[in-house]
């Protein structure tokens, strides 16, 4: 008999500590990702600095641009939307959104950039880039270039790597024998980019670019190489700037929005539910870390939308731990024990939880499929958060009851709201 009574209180012991340390894990989880943290040299950075923040939220430019003309092809629009992403890139400009909006037109947004002159000058030209030789006659156009790529060279030289098409391919070999030891100038658009020196015959149209002073500068000319000349001309229909105190305004207060929201869930959670309340907000709290810190790895950019997207999760979140404790409080009304209606519970809620997300996931699937710009946001930051939610609740909520259970924490009926004759 004592033995049972010393296993027991091991058993119980131990789901205390497990308990606490969980607890714990989380709490240094969510005080690092909220302020930040510094060990030694290295600085933990709060998801504030971590997540990028979109146009609506820190201001800047959006650019609709039209093609000119008669309708074009979806594969000549998506090579556009690609030679304008790499040509806003080289620019040192970030969380870009370019994008395909209709059949035609291309939505350009640029967080944190107010001089929409110098976009538009960037964007909308159809650009002409040329390898001129040293008697200013044209050897290469844009259209022979297949591939630039910058990489450390020899003696850790910014080094330019470059790869020409089957036409450009003949055409370089006879220049580099006509040239040899002379130089073979660039340009994009007259502008001079680099005149490499010709160093050998190349006839496999695979060459190499040396000269550039930085491994940045060598990267951005590699970028304009690559991109080439725009394949169709574009016009831009609309230009719009979100002002930088507009962008301000609206993060704090898209903050002080979302934690007023997520507080008065917990406080329900909480009042509710009591002890099992206070576990499924610990859940909760690894909900939001999770997600956050996902936002963060995946380097997403963050609207107001995506903002909408995450709070509807965070309650989708807490409406699966009610289906848990709700089904949990019926199989403690048959007459079942504690830890048994605890399985039981989770067993049956499972179903539901499940249809309920999947058709979501669906609906956010079709709508990031078919959606543009904030469209895409809000169904990107759906699907992250139901995930994260269907996870946190079948396994951290189910954990953490377990060990509360297993401690004595919830060692009544009456702690889940259950009242037995």
């Amino acid at each position: 008999m004592n033995k049972q009574r010393r296993g027991i209180k091991m058993k119980k012991r131990k789901s205390s500590i497990l308990f606490l340390t969980s607890v714990i894990v989380v709490a240094i989880m969510a005080y690092i990702g909220f302020s930040g943290a510094k060990i030694g040299v290295y600085r933990f950075k709060p998801f504030t600095e971590t997540i990028n923040k979109g146009l609506d939220l820190q201001g800047g430019i959006s650019v609709l641009e039209e093609v000119e003309g008669d309708k074009v092809d979806s594969k000549t629009l998506d090579r556009t939307i690609e030679l304008i992403s790499m040509r806003v890139n080289s620019m040192g400009v970030s969380e870009t959104l370019v994008a395909k909006e209709g059949n035609n037109r291309i939505r350009i947004e640029i967080p944190g950039v107010f001089d929409s002159k110098e976009i538009l000058e960037t964007v909308g030209k159809s650009g002409e880039l040329k390898f001129v030789g040293p008697d200013k006659v044209t050897i290469l156009t844009g259209k022979d270039v297949k591939d630039a790529t910058a990489y450390p060279g020899e003696a850790n030289k910014p080094t330019i790597g470059l790869e020409l098409n089957e036409t450009g391919k003949t055409k370089f070999a006879d220049a580099t024998q006509k040239f040899l030891g002379q130089q073979i100038t660039i340009f994009m658009d007259e502008k001079e980019l680099t005149s490499p020196t010709v160093q050998a015959v190349i006839s496999d149209g695979k060459a190499v670019i040396t000269g550039s002073s930085s491994m940045e500068e060598a990267s951005r000319q590699a970028q304009i190489i690559k991109s080439g000349a725009l394949p169709v001309t574009l016009k831009a229909v609309s230009v719009k700037t979100v002002g930088a105190t507009l962008g301000a305004n609206a993060l704090p207060l898209s903050i002080k929005a979302g934690a007023v929201g997520i507080l008065l869930i917990f406080l329900f959670m909480l009042l509710y539910y009591r002890a099992p309340g206070m576990i499924a907000n610990i859940s909760l709290t690894l909900y939001v870390v999770l997600v956050l810190g996902t936002f963060s790895a995946i380097n997403a950019t963050l609207t107001l939308s995506g903002i909408a997207g995450f709070l509807l999760t965070v309650g989708m979140a807490v409406d699966a731990n009610v289906l848990i404790f709700e089904r949990i409080k019926e199989e403690l009304k048959t007459g079942k024990s504690i830890k048994s209606s605890v399985e039981a519970g989770f067993h049956r809620a499972l179903s539901s939880i499940l249809d309920s997300n999947i058709t979501t996931i669906i609906a956010a699937l079709v709508l990031y499929t078919v959606g543009t710009g904030a469209v895409k946001g809000f169904a990107l930051t759906l699907m992250i958060g139901i995930v994260i939610s269907v996870f946190t609740a079948l396994t951290s909520t189910k954990f953490l009851l377990k060990l509360a259970v297993e401690m004595g924490l919830l060692s009544k009926t009456s702690h889940f709201g259950v009242k037995r004759g």
